[in-house]
């Protein structure tokens, strides 16, 4: 009986033994759990983090000023307009409306001469081709003309935000007729309406005529304004109408 109770008692001490040793692996086991996983949220931090960065490089990357990105984006949207025996640019703007066709904008000065007398036929030129437009609708105070094709291009878009001085913009256009003609400079000043004829953009690149009526784009590829003529006697005084003047005079873009 007395062995029997010490064995039993020895058995017993044994078996406490063991459970607090397994008691301690398991607090051990769950340690280990919670450091490791507070070691993934960590990694998973750090790695949110990262990607945040990348993407704000990747931003910053994409609203570099880019020209030859611009232009070969712009290019395939822009013509120049034969009005009479007047030249000029012109452009595709917007969606196509609602009977086909495309939309384009150029200056009024680009087609007075047609308008006034009793013409609403121009043409468009890009190298070898030639499409026919109409004049829709003219503002002879903005010097602005809205025209139509039955031929279809892809528009650009109108900027939604007001220019800044010191924007970088490209200006395309045919100066002296030569087509695909691209040029670059920043936005001098946006001057409020003085003598009722409107708002104009003032820049410094270089324009002749011929750029007329052509797009003045920023950097993320849309129009901010339509080229309408520089200063005689100075340089890089160049001036374009506010393309929000355009959209909100034909209700466009």
């Amino acid at each position: 009986m007395v062995a029997a109770v010490g064995l039993a008692v020895v058995l017993a001490v044994v078996a406490g033994v063991q459970a607090y040793q397994i008691q301690r692996l398991d607090d051990r086991l769950a340690a280990t759990d919670r450091r490791l996983a507070d070691a993934q949220r960590a990694d998973g931090t750090r790695l949110d983090d990262l990607d945040q960065r990348a993407e704000a490089i990747e931003k910053q990357v994409g609203a570099a000023f880019n020209p030859e990105a611009v232009a070969s984006a712009v290019l395939p949207s822009v013509f120049r307009v034969r009005a009479g025996q007047f030249t000029g640019t012109a452009f595709a703007i917007g969606k196509p409306p609602a009977g086909g066709g495309t939309t384009l904008l150029t200056n009024f000065h680009v087609v007075e001469a047609v308008f006034d007398g009793g013409g609403r036929k121009v043409f468009l030129e890009r190298t070898d081709q030639r499409f026919e437009a109409t004049i829709v609708k003219v503002d002879k105070a903005k010097d602005i003309a809205q025209l139509r094709t039955t031929a279809k291009f892809t528009g650009l878009v109108a900027a939604g935000t007001p220019v800044k001085s010191g924007q970088q913009i490209v200006v395309v256009g045919a100066p002296l007729g030569l087509q695909d003609s691209v040029t670059t400079g920043v936005v001098s000043a946006f001057r409020k309406d003085e003598d009722g004829s409107g708002p104009v953009i003032q820049f410094d690149a270089p324009i002749n005529p011929g750029n007329s009526g052509g797009p003045v784009i920023n950097g993320s590829k849309e129009v901010v304004g339509i080229a309408t003529a520089k200063a005689r006697d100075a340089e890089g005084i160049g001036l374009a109408v506010p393309i929000k003047t355009a959209c909100d005079t034909f209700k466009l873009c």
